[in-house]
């Protein structure tokens, strides 16, 4: 009995085991949502479109065979406008052998539009051969660049308009080519402005800022190389650069683009009329604050063009300090810093000729930490640019901007005569605390605490930082923000107060070394039509022999003519 007992309860396990193996086997899982993939990566953010150079057709990759009854009035094409959307004619083509496959073409068979904005939108009506559908309707946005040239016959889909803004900065046109910055780059540079010259879609040229320069001098030779006058110093500027001043010129005397120029901080003493004289009719953007400025072209709305130097801790106009020594001056101690590394750049980088004063940290007051902080700075320059004099003797030859000079470095340095004790200095002194009033007197909009301003100053990124601070973070009317003064060419796409996309490019510069490429400009070109949405913003490399290579690219939607 045991065992027979013990078998029936055996086979009704197995039947049950298999009863319930077969229910499991019956039950069927949903089928899955459809999904879509395409071709070329888009964006979902209408002011913020994913941009190419080309595109002849978008390809839709659907998980699944579609039935290609459902298609039509399921899928559709747009052109984004100034105004809104505009529904494009297109083409759906389907292939029996790849069913998940299709095909998005304009109607009439050419390629998507320079200049424009495209959005594709896919309903989840769309069907496929397995009864599934996608769980949400589908949108993507995607623009197409113009096809950039300088050449004479224009870029085909402008039609001979003329809207590109181009903006170049840092060229540093020297007076001696013993120890100016651009004498390679030069003719390259010549026959880039002979090109915008010719070129038939350029509206604006715009120079952000150290165009001539007054500081890259060595600190043994005169301020202004034995020129009586700083206006005689910027004529020779011009002779030792004549075809670039010709070149410049040639497009100012046409009459057919706009030159703009807006002043740096290695040009900031150069006057409105010391311009003028070697660039008659240029126009000219600067503050009330000698050595500043901003620019804003009446099209499209937007935009704003600095040198950037405006937010630097040691290149901004200083007319507060050194008033009893240098009556009316406004050189920032960059100028100083400058004279010195050149010298030592002159010189090979030789074993310095002095050593740098003992200065250390003490408890006296937020002041005489920002002290502290301007001290190590200076050290670390000395350091990385050794010159053979001491310290103590006068070769700095700075008779320019109130200065009758000379100086040493010494005069310069911050110093302690206890250890611990009371951080001094002659020149420049009490830098640190006017830091605050300079700003007002300069026009910055957001105030940098002098901690950030001082620690921060050698970075290039806080220079990229400031476009965000100054114009995007902060309500402004400004979206599309150009620099120079870094000396990095980049673009990097932001956010401004109102969650709109907002663009910050640097321009680069022209000098013939660089740690980044040089001889960079940067290139907008505003919508083509009210049809059209974008503005395009792009970054090119200038070659020796006249190529032009794109660097980067970005849109951006909303600016209107």
């Amino acid at each position: 009995m045991k065992k027979s007992y013990v078998l029936h309860i055996m086979i009704a396990l197995i039947i049950a085991c298999g009863w319930f193996s077969c229910t499991k086997k019956m039950v069927t899982e949903p089928p899955l949502a459809m999904t879509v993939k395409t071709n070329i990566p888009l964006s979902n953010n209408a002011g913020d479109p994913t941009v190419y150079d080309s595109v002849q057709s978008l390809t839709l990759e659907f998980s699944a065979p579609v039935i290609a009854n459902t298609l039509a009035g399921n899928i559709k094409l747009f052109k984004v406008t100034v105004d809104g959307e505009l529904e494009e004619p297109a083409e759906l083509v389907t292939n029996a052998q790849t069913p998940a496959l299709v095909q998005v073409l304009k109607k009439d068979g050419t390629q998507f539009s320079e200049g424009d904005e495209y959005k594709i939108a896919i309903n989840r009506n769309v069907k496929s051969t397995t009864g599934t559908s996608m769980e949400n309707d589908f949108t993507g946005y995607f623009a197409i660049n113009y096809t950039f040239t300088l050449g004479s016959a224009g870029i085909a889909a402008l039609d001979q308009q003329r809207s590109l803004i181009i903006c170049i900065s840092d060229i540093h046109l020297g007076v001696s080519d013993v120890f100016a910055e651009i004498k390679t780059n030069r003719d390259a540079l010549a026959l880039f402005l002979n090109q915008i010259r010719t070129a038939p879609n350029v509206r604006e040229l715009v120079i952000a800022g150290d165009l001539i320069d007054e500081w890259f001098i060595p600190a043994t030779e005169d301020a202004l190389c034995g020129y009586a006058t700083q206006r005689e110093f910027v004529q020779a500027i011009a002779a030792n650069n004549k075809s670039v001043i010709d070149a410049f010129n040639n497009i100012i005397q046409d009459g057919k683009i706009k030159v703009t120029y807006v002043p740096g901080n290695h040009d900031l003493l150069i006057t409105a009329e010391d311009i003028a004289g070697i660039f008659p009719g240029i126009n000219q953007a600067r503050d009330a604050m000698q050595g500043l400025g901003a620019y804003s072209p009446d099209t499209p709305a937007g935009i704003v063009f600095e040198h950037g130097h405006r937010y630097n801790f040691f290149c901004a106009p200083d007319p507060i300090s050194n008033q009893a020594i240098a009556p009316g001056s406004i050189l920032p101690p960059g100028y100083f810093f400058t004279r010195i590394a050149v010298q030592s750049v002159m010189e090979g980088h030789p074993q310095a000729g002095g050593v740098m004063p003992t200065v250390t940290a003490n408890s006296l007051g937020e002041s005489q930490t920002l002290a502290f902080y301007y001290w190590s700075i200076w050290k670390q320059l000395i350091t990385d640019y050794p010159v053979s004099a001491s310290f103590d003797e006068k070769i700095i030859k700075a008779n320019i901007g109130g200065f009758t000079g000379p100086y040493s470095i010494n005069d310069l340095l911050p110093f302690q005569l206890t250890p611990g004790g009371f951080i001094d200095v002659k020149l420049y002194k009490g830098i640190q605390d006017s830091w605050e009033e300079q700003q007002t007197l300069n026009n910055v909009a957001v105030k940098i605490p002098a901690e950030e301003a001082l620690t921060r100053a050698a970075l290039a990124a806080e220079t990229d930082n400031q476009a965000v601070v100054q114009y995007f973070t902060n309500p402004t009317d400004k979206r599309l923000v150009v620099f120079g003064h870094s000396h990095e060419a980049r673009i990097i796409p932001s956010v401004n107060n109102k969650g709109e996309k907002a663009i910050y490019a640097n321009s680069g510069t022209w000098i013939d070394k660089n740690k980044l490429p040089t001889r960079t400009f940067v290139v907008i070109t505003p919508q083509k039509s009210n049809d059209s949405a974008p503005v395009f913003v792009n970054l090119y490399h200038y070659s020796q022999n006249g190529d032009i290579t794109k660097m980067d690219v970005q849109a951006l939607t909303g600016l209107n003519q």
